[in-house]
């Protein structure tokens, strides 16, 4: 009987201690203001952050997550693509990496040909910003100069052209 009540007795401790541990880590990661964000099924996801700038702390998926490709930050949520899933948490300043040297800060826009018309997806462009296609979202192929393109006053799309575009500025 004495040794029934000794092993309950640990069993009862472990699981405490089991409960306290499994407590500790969702506090650790709110404290830290990490956020899971997953694409599901290779579909884009958006996880609203309102942060300025993220860093992923952890890959979840056994797709390699690469910013810029397939996933990034903008207008204050994290985004991922293709199957990409991990843990993020908020960085400092604007990030985004570098460009010539200097910092630069990146954002992700969406912009589409619908009925196979121009469409101007407005956005400020100076001799600093570069605009590169991450992902073709259409049925069409877009290449640059033919049916999408760059002017100052942002980016256009013709001829069914859908995708999503980095946008990167220099500072």
């Amino acid at each position: 009987m004495r040794a029934m009540s000794v092993w309950g007795g640990l069993v009862l401790a472990l699981a405490a201690g089991a409960l306290a541990l499994g407590a500790a880590g969702p506090a650790r990661a709110q404290a830290r203001g990490e956020v899971s964000c997953g694409s599901v099924n290779g579909r884009y996801a958006r996880c609203d952050v309102g942060w300025r700038d993220a860093q992923m702390v952890r890959q979840d998926s056994d797709t390699r997550c690469v910013r810029g490709q397939n996933w990034g930050v903008e207008r204050g949520a994290i985004w991922v693509d293709r199957g990409c899933r991990g843990r993020f948490v908020e960085a400092g300043g604007w990030g985004g990496g570098w460009h010539g040297g200097r910092p630069s800060h990146e954002e992700s826009v969406q912009c589409g040909s619908v009925d196979n018309r121009y469409r101007l997806c407005p956005l400020r462009i100076d001799r600093n910003t570069r605009v590169r296609l991450v992902n073709n979202d259409s049925d069409t192929r877009c290449r640059e100069g033919y049916n999408w393109g760059v002017n100052r006053d942002g980016i256009w799309v013709d001829r069914g052209c859908r995708g999503r575009f980095v946008v990167s500025r220099g500072r």
